[in-house]
């Protein structure tokens, strides 16, 4: 195909946002490409370094004092442990099911809710369990949970998905709000928080700060485990199934149980974020389930990069600070905040830090293929080389 032909296609999504600023594009792309060379070519052990920097500078920013919310409804620490992290352990677990795997999840609030509910019941009267005990038994259930909707709805695909997913997230809430066991429409009071750990106090003024530290922990723990999966064959094969179902279920990858699995470590991230969530309020109700959190959740993904988690948090940070940031608007801060979100969307619609693919160019199109030590570029599908539109011939790094 010639260079005509090709310029005669339609060009990337971001076209229309090159058109009006192409200069701004264009640098920030060369920008974030030019961080990332350099962030490959220096050692290893400045790199961890560098982490481990990063990591205590995220430690210490609830004393740190920066007037990011200089609002008088909010309190910076509370913001940070009762929203931002949350957030970003969410959106880690939905991005396991939407980004890697490939499904669409509609109802991921459902896991969120179970687990939520596993350790109130657990801590309450109902069985008086101590919280570490209890905390892996509501991540484990919420993976049960996860199962138990993935084995008889996972052969179904698409938009199709999405509407079970959507029905089991209203499920779980009419369910716990027509249940006098689970606390009916008054939800469960006095759920145990997790023990004291020497001067890190869950009870009374420090709390907020404390569970702050135990998600930050929790996170990063979560994180790394996703990432060491992420790496192998598991991981390989989820991004097989988000490319070509059909192609990986020829090339021998057992799709529906890679699928379930996705559902079932997606499932249990939830029900961690969701148990963290009542440890720390101590009281839930159905009310607190609705259907619009998942539709902030998958926004999170959605608008960092799915299947990248370093955009996923950025994107779950974004979700999550700026309604607060916009407090002062009062109620139309909601209103505000969807007209950004479209406009990252128009702008932006691959995500804040979309993934990385190496490009494969067919013979017919690139001519003959470069010597073998020469790398493969790595290329933005939704900015780069009109051939790769979609990511349709893009194959995920090993």
């Amino acid at each position: 195909m010639s260079s005509d032909d090709i310029s005669d296609r339609k060009g990337p999504p971001t076209a229309a946002a090159k058109s009006i600023a192409p200069g701004l594009f264009g640098w920030s792309s060369d920008l974030r490409r030019s961080w990332q060379k350099w962030w490959r070519n220096i050692p290893t052990p400045v790199r961890w370094g560098v982490l481990g920097l990063f990591i205590l500078f995220v430690y210490a920013l609830p004393s740190l004092g920066l007037p990011l919310i200089p609002t008088q409804q909010s309190d910076f620490t509370s913001v940070l442990a009762g929203s931002v992290v949350p957030y970003i352990m969410i959106a880690l677990g939905l991005n396991v099911v939407v980004g890697m795997a490939g499904l669409l999840d509609l109802g991921y609030v459902g896991f969120y809710a179970v687990g939520a509910y596993a350790i109130a019941v657990l801590t309450t009267e109902h069985a008086s369990l101590p919280w570490l005990i209890a905390m892996p038994i509501s991540v484990v259930v919420s993976m049960i949970a996860g199962v138990l909707l993935g084995a008889p709805t996972l052969r179904l695909r698409g938009d199709y998905l999405a509407i079970v997913t959507l029905g089991f997230g209203e499920i779980i809430r009419i369910v716990a709000l027509e249940t006098d066991w689970l606390g009916g429409s008054v939800g469960i009071n006095n759920i145990v928080a997790p023990p004291n750990i020497g001067p890190i106090k869950f009870i009374g003024k420090e709390r907020n700060i404390a569970f702050y530290y135990l998600a930050v922990t929790l996170v990063i723990i979560v994180y790394f485990f996703l990432r060491r999966l992420e790496d192998s064959r598991v991981g390989r094969s989820w991004s097989a199934i988000r490319e070509d179902e059909d192609a990986a279920e020829l090339m021998g990858v057992p799709t529906f149980q890679f699928k379930l699995m996705a559902f079932a470590v997606g499932a249990a991230v939830g029900g961690l974020a969701g148990t963290m969530y009542a440890s720390k309020s101590r009281f839930i109700l159905p009310d607190n389930f609705e259907l619009k959190l998942s539709i902030l959740f998958l926004a999170a993904v959605v608008l960092g990069g799915p299947g990248n988690m370093p955009g996923v948090i950025v994107g779950a940070i974004a979700v999550s600070y700026f309604p607060e940031r916009l407090r002062f608007l009062n109620t139309s801060r909601y209103f505000w905040f969807g007209v950004i979100l479209m406009l990252m969307m128009v702008f932006r619609p691959q995500g804040l830090i979309p993934r990385r693919l190496r490009a494969r160019r067919l013979n017919s199109r690139a001519g003959p293929p470069g010597p073998p030590d020469k790398p493969e570029p790595f290329v933005d599908v939704a900015e780069g080389d009109p051939d790769l539109e979609g990511g349709s011939r893009g194959i995920a790094p090993a």
